[in-house]
């Protein structure tokens, strides 16, 4: 994205026998292949975007799809001249240059950032840390982003600070693809004699390849969004565009008038692409074709001229301003983002107001310009300073891997094994909230590490089909003997009561059945959305579930009723008495339990228990307000007055207190994550439900 400058080094601006730069570019070729300083400003321009649209309007600017074009620009061109000239072959001095443009810059970031982790993060988040260092490190960190399904659509204190690395991720991929397809095509085709042919079958391959991931993309984006985003294959149509034009850009000739139009509305669709399109639930699918087509525009539009030749907006973004901000622009884009993240999660803020934000743009150019001066120009010259430079960049890089590998060594090491039971004496979980009962003093289980995998039967089991599976799956618990049936339905927030109903199936003799699907309720909704993106695999799985439950016929069905809402309360979306309709229709009764309450701050920040707790926090600190976190009556109530076939039940006094909804009771920890209760604490509801669920069911 960044380390490909068009700087004099990387071009041939000045000739192996020593002409002038200004000699050299009378002959077109070397005009179009010249030192392009507009295109530094242009990545300057990019730059600022990014970071002010992910300071002050919490989106995604369309910088960085610039940026990846010039990439994709940049580095071909570089590629395809190095062999022209260098029979050789490219590869391992490009990978040395590349290495050396690249690492010593993201080492001294990484480390910052692993010693601000220590000192400042709850030592709960270090794993995750440690696991993004290392796939940043070897260039992955977008692979382990879209297999989590981060969210990039804003910062807020719950987010890595190392999540805007994927970028960083997915253009050492193609540069690592690209060079050695390069190498590869070089070599054969000066075998069979046709190294003149280079270029073209380069061209060729560009233009097969670009609509392919194109159409991937946009695919993606229609159905899974999340994953798309970090997706390389679905980002390599806008490198690829840009590789295109390295090879294009040298042979299109222009007249004045169509320079000037695409060089202002190439300037306009950078500058206002973030105003007008939401990049982080629509790119890298048609709508980053703005961007794309303005960088485009911009290259296009100074191709094979001198400077002053240039279109005014080009001579403009060739002053010294924007391109002093491109020279910078890796350092300012490697260091903006962890700055920001840390004081959003010690200030305590969302947002971040006009003094903060200037403080953090100031700061992260002061790192930027001592990143770049003393880090990356020692290394890449011949100065004294790289006699010390190298070999401390080298020691960081050494110390980050190995503690970051120590750490993950150290976290895997534990046991993943579920918590069995509980001393009902000693951790009385909720039955302490209903009752009131006292709380001898005990250890908390499951203890902060213990939590991620205290999780229900079905996440270990696979019964529960995940973000990418479309198929209905079914699992049978309790008494497997048993005549009554009890089909657990919905998304994971139905699957979390499943060992509170596994303690009364063993009690009271019926058969649980899991229709289960990560993040999909049921629905009947022709497009369904799941954090604001379309969900096309959840609409019909449910519509197949629903048809099953009517072949099946559970005597009861047991599914949520109602959902938060970010900005406090919760609610019983139309989409829910749709589905109950739907079940009506097929003579099927429905227990709908109401929603467990989602750990959110400040409009909607989430924020997990466990970070909060190893924070320093208590049950109570790290808990939320009730009034904030449920509204005071179950919404799914008066609705489902109007359909018999539906009861709700409301087991809120068994999660909080009159006033708060805390994150631990009678020795128990109520959350594994964000909002899913651990399967300890839906043991201890066992009682609780038992005396709401008895009534409904008459089976006791």
């Amino acid at each position: 994205m960044f380390s490909q400058s068009s700087s004099p080094s990387e071009t041939p601006a000045t000739t192996a026998n020593g002409r002038s730069a200004a000699i050299a570019t009378r002959d077109p070729a070397r005009r179009a292949s010249g030192y392009r300083r507009d295109l530094d400003g242009l990545r300057g321009v990019a730059i600022l975007l990014v970071v002010a649209f992910h300071i002050w309007f919490r989106r995604v600017s369309g910088g960085v799809d610039v940026f990846l074009v010039l990439s994709g620009f940049f580095f071909t061109g570089m590629l395809l001249r190095r062999v022209e000239s260098d029979d050789s072959g490219p590869i391992l001095p490009t990978l040395r240059r590349t290495a050396k443009r690249l690492l010593p810059a993201l080492v001294v970031v990484l480390a910052a950032v692993s010693v601000a982790s220590v000192l400042l993060s709850p030592y709960t988040q270090w794993a995750g840390i440690a696991d993004q260092t290392l796939a940043s490190m070897f260039y992955y960190q977008n692979w382990q982003l879209a297999l989590t399904w981060s969210d990039y659509l804003a910062a807020d204190p719950s987010v890595s600070p190392l999540q805007h690395l994927w970028s960083m991720a997915v253009q050492g991929q193609f540069y690592l693809a690209a060079l050695l397809v390069i190498a590869v095509l070089a070599g054969l085709l000066r075998q069979f004699g046709r190294g003149e042919m280079l270029r073209p079958v380069v061209l060729i391959l560009t233009l097969v390849v670009v609509p392919l991931s194109f159409v991937y993309a946009m695919r993606g984006t229609e159905t899974h969004q999340a994953w798309n985003y970090y997706d390389t294959f679905a980002r390599g149509w806008e490198l690829l565009t840009g590789s295109a034009l390295a090879v294009l850009a040298p042979l299109i000739r222009l007249a004045r008038p169509i320079r000037q139009t695409l060089a202002v509305l190439g300037l306009a669709g950078v500058l206002l692409c973030g105003v007008v399109l939401d990049g982080a639930n629509q790119f890298p699918g048609p709508a980053a074709l703005l961007p794309v087509a303005a960088t485009v525009a911009v290259i296009l539009a100074g191709a094979n001229l001198v400077a002053a030749e240039r279109p005014a907006p080009n001579r403009w973004l060739a002053n010294p301003v924007p391109v002093r901000l491109g020279e910078l622009a890796y350092g300012l884009y490697l260091w903006h983002w962890p700055l920001l993240i840390f004081y959003m999660a010690e200030s305590g803020q969302h947002r971040v107001g006009p003094a903060a934000g200037l403080a953090l743009i100031a700061l992260s150019l002061a790192l930027a310009w001592f990143t770049h001066r003393c880090i990356e120009q020692p290394l890449r010259g011949r100065s004294r300073a790289r006699h010390w430079a190298g070999p401390v960049v080298a020691l960081l890089g050494v110390l980050v891997v190995s503690a970051s590998s120590i750490w993950h060594v150290v976290i895997d090491a534990r046991p993943d094994e579920p918590i069995a039971g509980l001393d009902q004496n000693l951790y009385p979980g909720a039955e302490a909230l209903v009752h009131g009962i006292p709380v001898p003093p005990a250890p908390l289980r499951p203890s902060l590490f213990e939590a991620a995998a205290d999780v229900p039967p079905p996440t270990r089991d696979g019964c529960i089909a995940d973000w990418d599976t479309r198929e209905v799956i079914t699992c049978v618990y309790g008494d497997q003997t048993a005549e009554r049936t009890l089909a657990v339905v919905g998304s994971s927030h139905a699957e979390h009561w499943l060992p509170a109903l596994q303690v009364l199936a063993a009690e009271h003799r019926f058969r649980l059945e899991v229709y289960l699907k990560m993040g999909c309720p049921l629905t009947v909704a022709a497009a369904p959305e799941y954090q604001g993106e379309s969900n096309p695999d959840c609409r019909d799985w449910s519509r197949e579930v629903i048809d099953r439950l009517a072949v099946d016929r559970p005597d009861w069905i047991f599914t949520t009723g109602t959902r938060p809402v970010d900005e406090g309360g919760d609610e019983t979306p139309r989409d829910y008495l749709d589905v109950w309709t739907a079940l009506a229709e097929r003579g099927l009764n429905v227990v709908a339990i109401r929603d467990t309450p989602w750990l959110r701050r400040d409009g909607g920040i989430r924020y997990r228990a466990v970070d909060c707790l190893g924070g320093g926090g208590d049950p109570l600190s790290c808990g939320m307000r009730r009034d904030a976190a449920l509204s005071p009556v179950d919404p799914a109530a008066e609705p489902a007055a109007g359909f018999p076939n539906v009861t709700p039940i409301d087991l809120t006094d068994a999660l909080c207190q009159t006033d708060i909804c805390p994150v631990a009771a009678g020795n128990v920890l109520i959350y594994h994550d964000e909002h899913h209760l651990t399967a300890s604490y839906s043991r201890s509801l066992a009682p609780a439900l038992g005396r709401e669920l008895g009534p409904v069911l008459r089976w006791w």
